[in-house]
């Protein structure tokens, strides 16, 4: 497709420039491609999504000096997410800081791998944490069967070794297009179904989905079919965890804050160290 563009050239005239008269304006017009809408210079690269982006970009939260951070509750153990946005993590600094579980984003889609995935997933577990690995969904691109093999065979998998979390599916407002991924609730909540089960057959245990629950009611109608299986991580950027999605009465764990480009954003599990144990034993 050609469209033409055209420029002002500003010529000087034989007087000092003036208001009126002292500018001659030439218009110089030539074919080139059409031009790309407005916003795609600042669409994110395929590869580049994280954790919260499109929560924080869609609910907002989270992001200023006066960010309403909750209470700080020793009942909860503390934990971080992490992707290729944070490269290589101090990992003995944020151990030192109290934080006892992570989560690295290991793939999304079926060809993108996380290239910090190494020092992400091995070096909190050589500083004593207890880690997972997410999936961030990318719905329009493949099937759910085929992002969760994808997942599983680059890093996804699951261990009953109490060191290691369930993987996790992260399923919010697509960072590059449609914010339901062009899909109609009922489509997404077989996408879901899809991913979920493989994940079941190929690892033997039942994913965590990460969602907010404005996207959740936005793009699967609410459906509460998940919960009876899988734990949740809510993510919202408040005081509270706010209300959650339709069967969910609790949540597993809490995403509740934005904040933490160098060190990853952080996270409560909903419960103790020695639960939080026992949750990745499984």
């Amino acid at each position: 497709m050609v469209g033409v563009r055209c420029s002002i050239s500003l010529q000087r005239g034989p007087s000092r420039l003036a208001l009126t008269g002292a500018l001659t304006g030439l218009l110089l017009c030539a074919s080139v491609p059409a031009a790309l809408p407005a916003s795609a210079p600042d669409a994110p690269l395929r590869g580049s999504a994280y954790m919260g982006m499109g929560v924080l970009a869609h609910d907002g939260g989270g992001s200023g000096p006066d960010a309403p951070f909750p209470v700080i509750r020793a009942s909860q153990a503390e934990g971080v997410d992490v992707s290729s946005y944070q490269r290589n993590v101090s990992w003995a600094t944020l151990w030192g800081d109290g934080t006892k579980w992570s989560y690295a984003k290991a793939t999304e889609g079926t060809s993108y791998t996380n290239p910090y995935f190494t020092q992400q997933y091995n070096g909190p577990y050589s500083a004593g944490m207890i880690r997972g690995t997410y999936h961030f969904a990318t719905p329009d691109t493949s099937g759910g069967a085929a992002q969760a093999d994808h997942f599983v065979e680059h890093g996804g998998g699951w261990s009953k070794d109490a060191r290691t979390l369930p993987g996790a599916l992260d399923m919010e407002w697509n960072p590059y297009g449609d914010a339901c991924y062009g899909k109609s609730a009922s489509a997404m909540t077989g996408w879901i179904r899809d991913f979920l089960n493989r994940y079941k057959a190929r690892t033997g245990r039942d994913a965590v989905i990460y969602t907010a629950t404005s996207w959740w009611e936005q793009c699967t109608g609410d459906y509460g079919g998940f919960a009876a299986n899988n734990p949740l991580w809510i993510a919202r950027y408040a005081s509270s965890a706010g209300p959650l999605p339709s069967g969910w009465s609790t949540y597993t764990m809490w995403q509740y804050t934005s904040t933490g480009k160098t060190v990853g954003d952080h996270d409560r599990f909903n419960g103790s160290q020695d639960r939080l144990r026992d949750f990745a034993a499984g």
